[in-house]
C-alpha cells in the first residue's frame, strides 16, 4: 500500500478477521471472536451488529456459561448472500455460488473450447453460467469473481460497478479495469477488459484476476509460504509469502508455465521458447503420449504402457525444473 491505512481500510481488515474466525468456528460468541481475533469485544460488536441486522448472521439462544451474562453465539445464516465465481479456461467453463461461510451452494462445469471464440462469445457463455447458479440458490448476490488464464494489467479500478454503463470510449480517465496483457492460449482475448465485459452481462460488480493467483489466494490457510500450481492446457502458478499472495512489481509474479527451461526449445504462445508449458501442459503431454484426453492417458498409465509412462516422465523434468527455479 502507498497510503496510510484509514478507518475504512481498518474496518475491512477487522471484518475479514471476524468472518474468517466465524468460518473456522462455525459459530462463536462475541467474546470468543474477540479472543480468536485479538480485537476488543466492543470492536467485534460494532462489526457483528450490522450483519445481524442485514440477515447475514443470526444469533443463537442465550447459553449460560458460568458466572456472568449468558453468551449468545452468532453464526452465518442459512440462505445468506453469496458471491459468484466464474472460471474461464481454455476448454472448460465453470461457475459456482459461495456463501460468506465458505460453503459452495451451487457448482456447474461444462466443456467449452474457447480458442476460436471472439471475446464477446467467450463472455456470453461466461455470463450464462453464474446467472443459472444465481437462480438455483435464490440468494442475494454480493458480486462476481472472474478467473481467466491470462496476464492482466493492474488496473486502477479492478471492480466495475453495475451502475457504470459507460463504454470504453466514454469511461473517465483513471477508472480503467484490468486489461488482458497476454493470454498465451486464448490470444483473441488480448487487449480486452474481462471485468467490464462480464459486468455488462450480469449487472453485478466484477473482480478479475489471473486464475492461478486466485487459486493461490484460496489456499492461504494451508501454509504461510507456498507455490500454487494450476495445470491444464496451460500451466499457471501463484506464490504465497508470509501468508499473502506475492504479485511482483507488475503483478505478473508466479507465472510458472512461462519459466524457460530450454532456450532452444519449441515456440510458446507467450512469445518465448522452451517454456515449461510447452512440455508439461496437457496438450503437450497428450500429444507425446498419443492420448486423446486425460482419462485414456490415466488408463494407459494404469496399464503401464511404455509410451504413456515415458511421456509423463519427460513432462515431469521441466515441471520440476520450473518449480525448483521458483
Amino acid at each position: 500500500m502507498t497510503q496510510p491505512a484509514g478507518p475504512p481500510t481498518l474496518r475491512r481488515h477487522n471484518l475479514g478477521l471476524v468472518l474468517a474466525a466465524l468460518r473456522a468456528a462455525g459459530g462463536a460468541s462475541r467474546a470468543e471472536l474477540a479472543a480468536r481475533t485479538g480485537l476488543t469485544r466492543a470492536t467485534v460488536a460494532t462489526l457483528v451488529e450490522p450483519l445481524l441486522g442485514a440477515g447475514v448472521l443470526i444469533e443463537d439462544a442465550a447459553t449460560p456459561r458460568g458466572v456472568g451474562r449468558p453468551s449468545r453465539a452468532v453464526r452465518f445464516a442459512d440462505g445468506g448472500p453469496v458471491a459468484l465465481g466464474v472460471a474461464v479456461d481454455v476448454d472448460t467453463l465453470a461457475g459456482c455460488a459461495v456463501g460468506l461461510d465458505g460453503v459452495v451452494r451451487a457448482h456447474r462445469q461444462r466443456t467449452r473450447d474457447h480458442r476460436a471464440l471472439a471475446p464477446a462469445a467467450v463472455f456470453d457463455g461466461a455470463g450464462a453460467l453464474p446467472a443459472q447458479g444465481r437462480n438455483n440458490v435464490g440468494a442475494r448476490v454480493l458480486g462476481v469473481g472472474l478467473a481467466p488464464p491470462a496476464l492482466l494489467s493492474r488496473g486502477s479500478d479492478a471492480v466495475r460497478g453495475a451502475a457504470d454503463g459507460a463504454d470504453d470510449a466514454r469511461r473517465p480517465p483513471g477508472t480503467d479495469s484490468p486489461v488482458v496483457l497476454r493470454a498465451p492460449n486464448l490470444p483473441r482475448l488480448d487487449g480486452c477488459r474481462p471485468a467490464d465485459a462480464l459486468a455488462d452481462r450480469l449487472g453485478f460488480p466484477v473482480t478479475v484476476d489471473n486464475e492461478a493467483t486466485l487459486g493461490a489466494l484460496a489456499h492461504l490457510d494451508l501454509a504461510p509460504d507456498l507455490v500454487y500450481v494450476s495445470a491444464g492446457v496451460g500451466v499457471g502458478g501463484g506464490i504465497v509469502l508470509g501468508g499473502r499472495v506475492y504479485r511482483g512489481a507488475r503483478g505478473l509474479a508466479g507465472e510458472l508455465g512461462h519459466v524457460v527451461v530450454d532456450r532452444a526449445g519449441p515456440a510458446c504462445g507467450c512469445g518465448g521458447r522452451g517454456c515449461v508449458e510447452r512440455y508439461a501442459g496437457m496438450t503437450a503431454v497428450l500429444a507425446d503420449a498419443g492420448a486423446t484426453d486425460l482419462d485414456p492417458l490415466a488408463a494407459a498409465l494404469a496399464r503401464g504402457e511404455a509410451r504413456a509412462v515415458a511421456a509423463t516422465t519427460r513432462a515431469a523434468a521441466p515441471l520440476g525444473g520450473g518449480l525448483a527455479s521458483a
